[in-house]
């Protein structure tokens, strides 16, 4: 009996193990077809949108160059498979780029990113989608081939700092593409690394949430919205998440749970999910106001609760009003912005952009955002994030936190946008300068923006 005993206690333990081993390589192979998958939409939107972007603006971008820079350097398990997996680039008759389509499984269509037109972009369809896009049929645009006259050369007390920018001074493995520098109204610097221009977008990542914010904020000073009112995130009266405000979506502060940190939106962004699937319905775990919380969704959030302006008052507006004429909001496969990193421009426009806000919201005598809207983004006066020098207003990073400016050489009232990868817009008020770096920075390194802005800062006093 004893060894009966044993022997089924063994086989059970065999079985278990067994069924352990089965059940951890089924949930291998689901993980590894679904990063195949983000891959392929990885791959399909950034040939799709840096390429037909840079065709819009009349300069250009071939496949070679975007899988050196854009598609170099990612997060992993990305990364290799994105450099393997086939891809093909459909055009229209025109020879405007149609769509991008990349093969990932012998069992499924290539996933596909299809260019709608030059206002819009690039759209990424779910996967297993088909290869058109599902709203209204994509529009053989003809290229808007504007073009601008060079400006010289940065002075010579920006040269040793734009070199430094350049040669890996501000961080060992960091690719700058351009800086820029803007001055009394004025572009005073700019560079370029070979095969960009000022005319050639890059993807701004997370400077789209200050782009939001400046879109949310014009939709303040027309009367169309207030910060201190509802999301609109509660199904019912009186359902909790009907106490998230605008202004809490912008300071990071809804107090809603996610699965991931919040800096990854993968379904969204690559797997061609949409905003009213993945963005909205989270659950609180604090009360709003309260908890900061790094997440692409509270800005996702913040946009939303003013979509109904959108067909009045596309952000398209504001970058025209602005002329960000290299500027794109793209959307997701049901038409809604992906503000909170789905972007692209160049240096000089988003040198416009911190020019407004130097201008405390005018441009050309017309009121774009609230009086003192520059002040209430800079303030960080919500609930803050750990761990950092950098305190967070609304949709906007500051040099500053409530306890002070840990930050030497840089003014108080300093002001930043921040993307992955290295993208940033400084603005500082007190000494009307706005500098832009863009990057193409591998994973896992930084380039050192306030070091840069110090000596950018210093420079311009010589």
């Amino acid at each position: 009996m004893k060894k009966l005993i044993l022997a089924a206690t063994a086989l059970a333990l065999s079985t278990t193990v067994t069924t352990s081993i089965s059940a951890q390589s089924a949930q291998e192979r689901l993980d590894d077809r679904y990063n195949r998958a983000l891959a392929a939409g990885y791959k399909a939107l950034f040939m799709c949108s840096a390429i037909s972007h840079a065709e819009a603006n009349g300069t250009s971008r071939t496949a070679e160059s975007v899988m050196e820079w854009e598609l170099t350097g990612i997060q992993a398990p990305l990364d290799q498979m994105v450099r393997e997996m086939p891809f093909e680039i459909v055009r229209h008759d025109n020879g405007t780029v149609e769509r991008v389509k990349v093969e990932w499984a012998e069992d499924s269509q290539p996933r596909a990113a299809i260019h709608l037109d030059n206002d819009r972009g690039c759209a990424l369809n779910p996967i297993m989608g088909p290869g058109h896009y599902y709203g209204r049929p994509a529009n053989a645009v003809q290229s808007r081939m504007r073009r601008y006259q060079s400006i010289a050369e940065a002075p010579r007390a920006l040269r040793p700092s734009f070199e430094r920018a350049f040669s890996g001074a501000y961080g060992e493995e960091a690719r700058t593409t351009t800086v820029l520098v803007r001055h009394n109204g004025k572009n005073v610097g700019e560079r370029y690394v070979k095969g960009f221009d000022h005319a050639t977008p890059q993807r701004t990542w997370s400077v789209a949430k200050s782009i939001a914010a400046t879109v949310v904020g014009a939709a303040v000073q027309r009367g169309d919205a207030d910060v201190g009112n509802s999301a609109d995130l509660g199904f019912k009266r009186g359902e909790p998440r009907a106490e998230i405000t605008i202004d809490h979506a912008l300071r990071m502060a809804s107090g809603r749970y996610t699965d991931t940190p919040g800096n990854r939106t993968d379904p969204l962004y690559w797997g061609g999910a949409s905003i009213l699937e993945t963005a909205l319905d989270w659950p609180l775990v604090y009360k709003p106001g309260t908890v900061y919380r790094y997440a692409n969704n509270d800005t996702l959030a913040a946009v939303q609760a003013i979509a109904g302006t959108f067909e009045d008052h596309p952000p398209s507006e504001l970058f025209a009003k602005l002329g960000m004429t290299h500027t794109v909001a793209e959307i997701d496969w049901r038409g809604q912005y992906i503000m909170s990193s789905q972007a692209w421009t160049t240096a000089r426009d988003l040198a416009k952009l911190g020019q407004l806000y130097l201008n405390d919201g005018m441009w050309d005598g017309e009121r774009i955002l609230p009086e003192g809207w520059a002040d209430y983004v800079s303030d960080p006066s919500g609930p803050q994030p750990e761990g950092t020098q950098w305190g967070y207003g609304a949709g906007w990073w500051t040099f500053r936190r409530p306890e002070g400016n840990a930050f030497a050489g840089i003014p108080d009232d300093a002001f930043a946008a921040r993307g992955n990868r290295g993208q940033y817009v400084v603005v500082v008020p007190s000494r009307n300068v706005v500098i832009v770096r863009r990057g193409e920075d591998m994973v896992g390194t930084r380039f050192d923006i306030a070091a840069f802005t110090r000596d950018v800062l210093a420079a311009l006093e010589e």
